[in-house]
């Protein structure tokens, strides 16, 4: 559950009926976030990224009413615990299943060994599932998924997107939290953070919702926000400012 803190210190705004409150409490709750404003004025017009924080990915994919195409990963080995098989197997015009969507993936992967086995590019594979049309990921072979191949991912994604009216809205997941095809920041070796991943989607001209991992449920204690960019007071306290 979410837990949103507001500019007034009024409680006079009831958010649930009868003792709701009481039961709700956030000092009860298990896994949470303390959704902070997002601190942009009126006039600020400029484009972000929206934070999907509370809301059912898989649902509102599958609802076909939210989104025309989706940004995931793909692997050559097994994609049946992957967030692509579980969009093909709840879509039910669509005639992808785990196995093929990996046996495509492992297919395109050979053909780039024979016609192109210097590229160390990452390629942007496209399922139509009908209702939506996933644009999946798929690493180098024999590389890491990194920041850099991410962000040269979503480049191409940013490509196939621009013009495409019929391709939007769209909506990625954050490739954060993932056991086959697992995110690591270059530098450092480790998973990146959510703020690294978001500014690399950011910069690479992606502009959709973003769906957070499971995982982020459990930092209650820290504050997160709706959009990126975040607003700008964050980086003046790491400076040492206020």
């Amino acid at each position: 559950m979410g837990q949103v803190h507001g500019a007034s210190e009024s409680h006079d705004v009831r958010l649930y009926d009868d003792e709701g409150e009481l039961l709700m409490s956030a000092a009860q709750a298990g896994d949470h976030v303390t959704l902070l404003p997002p601190g942009f004025a009126r006039e600020d017009h400029h484009e972000r990224l929206r934070i999907m924080w509370g809301q059912d990915m898989l649902r509102d994919v599958i609802s076909g009413r939210r989104y025309r195409a989706v940004v995931c990963g793909v692997n050559t080995e097994d994609n049946s615990h992957g967030i692509i098989s579980q969009i093909a197997n709840m879509t039910t015009a669509s005639q992808w299943t785990a196995d093929s969507i990996t046996s495509f993936a492992k297919m395109f992967e050979q053909s780039v060994g024979i016609h192109a086995k210097n590229d160390r590019e990452p390629y942007i594979l496209k399922y139509d599932l009908d209702s939506v049309l996933v644009l999946a990921l798929l690493r180098p072979k024999g590389h890491d998924l990194t920041l850099e191949n991410l962000s040269r991912g979503f480049q191409t994604v940013t490509k196939m997107l621009k013009g495409r009216r019929e391709r939007l809205p769209v909506a990625s997941v954050s490739f954060l939290g993932a056991r086959s095809n697992r995110l690591v920041d270059e530098r450092t070796g480790a998973e990146p953070s959510f703020e690294g991943v978001l500014r690399t989607m950011f910069e690479a001209g992606f502009r959709g919702d973003v769906y957070p991992s499971p995982q982020m449920w459990q930092h209650g204690d820290v504050g997160v926000f709706p959009s990126y960019p975040f607003p700008e007071g964050l980086e003046r306290m790491r400076a040492g400012g206020f």
